[in-house]
């Protein structure tokens, strides 16, 4: 299968393959081969980094992706609440069975910006994901707000990065990156050999 590429990034999605309104209604053994298919069966080319976005949760999708490929890492991602931080911790006990490194802390939505007076309101609550990145010992790589203009610039296929490169949010996608890359770099510089794969 043929990747879509945008803006030099290349993506494949079951959602692709499905008609627009179609429900996928899967049991585990077909989520395990779509997996396989999204990974291997993928003509991805020369590739910097691999970003597999998954769902929350320690399922059957998580265990195939950490038995199939040898992941250099793991970005945990969740919101300020506690209920999400729950999912985040096991995902972190998850992947430390599975010895998959734990790169880091995301804190998504961690507060709304008013579009009028940049005024910040903390919905889910304020710095839990930081307090949970702590607690655990790991690396907390810092926080995205909610923006209208986020939804407005995916609404309209266009990154944010590309669309408003200065504005805050921007910057802080940016930084994110910058700290996910830099934690890789690290990795890597303390492993002796990996054993290369082609997918």
């Amino acid at each position: 299968m043929i990747p879509i590429e945008n803006y030099g990034v290349r993506c494949m999605s079951m959602g692709f393959l499905v008609e627009q309104d179609a429900p996928i209604v899967w049991r585990g053994p077909m989520v395990m081969s779509a997996l396989e298919k999204m990974t291997r069966g993928v003509s991805w080319g020369k590739l910097d980094i691999l970003v597999v976005d998954m769902p929350p949760g320690t399922g059957d999708a998580q265990l195939t992706i950490t038995q199939s490929l040898q992941l250099s890492g793991a970005v945990i991602i969740s919101t300020p609440q506690d209920v999400a931080l729950l999912d985040a911790r096991r995902g972190v006990k998850m992947f430390s069975k599975v010895e998959v490194p734990i790169l880091g802390f995301i804190e998504n939505m961690s507060c709304f910006k008013c579009p009028h007076c940049g005024e910040p309101s903390y919905i889910f609550g304020k710095g839990g994901t930081r307090k949970t990145a702590d607690s655990m010992g790991h690396h907390f790589i810092g926080e995205i707000p909610i923006e209208v203009d986020i939804r407005t610039c995916s609404d309209n296929g266009t990154p944010i990065v590309i669309s408003s490169p200065d504005s805050g949010v921007s910057q802080a996608y940016c930084e994110a990156a910058r700290s996910i890359v830099k934690k890789l770099e690290e990795l890597a510089k303390g492993t002796t050999f990996q054993p290369e794969i082609n997918l």
